[in-house]
């Protein structure tokens, strides 16, 4: 079963590399680091320092720039520091204060007093809103794990399952040598994104590496080139390899259309039998091609049914004249 994380973000990781370019500052709440954000979505808290607080959700990160900070600057001071306190009790993470803007001293004295970080950036606040909706959104989507291979095949990302020891790794390089690419072996990470896509990379420090039983770990990128590997792929379809049994009925047709949930997303779905001889990484070159016709309104199955029903009607109504 797939392993689904709950994700949450730090205040402390938005320091780290990835939002490097914002050269984000702290200048109050250093022992706070460890709030939690887990929202994707940032905000502009001008409705709460007009006194909306209803405005402000749970777990946001709080943009305030030159707009906010100047209207401010209107609002008496009595009024104005009882508003910060209403704003400081509130479930904020953090408050980021864009284009090295100087934060007014009550507003810095209340988030300090109920432990809000206080972060500083010279980057205008539409950067600094695109960049960290960007960091959050690829860091809180739903996140879930799967023992598998996850490969480019034509251009799609097919998810190769299956148990331990069916053979996935020694198909997954067949392709390889074939052409295709991998994005990763073993355990896939595999994020939803609003749009639905599903996406599936490999973390480090696995990436770009297989383990093959009798040789052990290889790095394909070393051994193929760089366009052996990618680093994220979309899943456009899984294929579950199974030992094959005997009596165990396969479908022979492909009229039925399957499914495989990966966090609540449904994904086309095709069961392979394993058996001696069988040629897998061919099979799933040809299941890719097929989903590829698919995808443009081309089935193959359902168009031989189809005739092959016209050949029965015709024959039906020649024996009945």
């Amino acid at each position: 079963m797939p392993d689904t994380a709950l994700q949450s973000v730090r205040v402390g990781e938005l320091l780290g590399d990835e939002l490097g370019d914002l050269r984000l500052e702290v200048l109050a709440g250093a022992d706070h680091l460890d709030n939690e954000i887990t929202h994707p979505r940032v905000q502009k808290p001008g409705l709460a320092f007009a006194g909306y607080y209803a405005y402000i959700k749970r777990g946001r990160v709080q943009i305030v720039g030159e707009s906010e900070l100047e209207y401010l600057r209107t609002v008496p001071a009595a009024e104005r520091r009882e508003r910060f306190r209403e704003i400081a009790r509130l479930p904020i993470p953090v408050v980021v204060v864009t284009k090295g803007l100087e934060p007014l001293p009550d507003l810095l004295a209340a988030l300090r007093d109920h432990d809000v970080p206080v972060l500083a950036t010279r980057a205008l606040s539409s950067v600094v809103i695109k960049r960290i909706s960007y960091f959050l959104e690829d860091h809180l989507v739903p996140s879930t794990r799967v023992h598998g291979v996850l490969l480019d095949v034509y251009g799609l990302g097919v998810l190769i399952i299956g148990a331990s020891g069916v053979g996935k790794s020694e198909a997954a390089l067949d392709l390889i040598t074939r052409g295709h690419s991998l994005v990763a072996d073993d355990r896939v990470s595999i994020k939803r994104y609003p749009s639905g896509e599903l996406v599936g990379y490999s973390e480090e420090p696995i990436r770009h590496h297989m383990e093959l039983r009798g040789l052990g770990i290889v790095n394909v990128k070393d051994l193929f080139g760089l366009a052996a590997v990618r680093d994220r792929k979309s899943i456009d379809l899984v294929v579950e390899l199974q030992h094959w049994e005997e009596g165990q009925v396969y479908d022979r047709l492909g009229l039925d259309e399957s499914v495989y949930t990966i966090l609540e997303t449904p994904c086309p779905y095709i069961r392979m039998p394993v058996a001696l001889g069988r040629n897998i990484a061919n099979l799933v070159e040809i299941a890719a091609r097929n989903h590829v016709l698919k995808l443009q309104g081309t089935h193959s199955a359902r168009e031989f049914a189809r005739k092959l029903e016209e050949q029965l009607e015709r024959g039906r109504k020649r024996r009945a004249r």
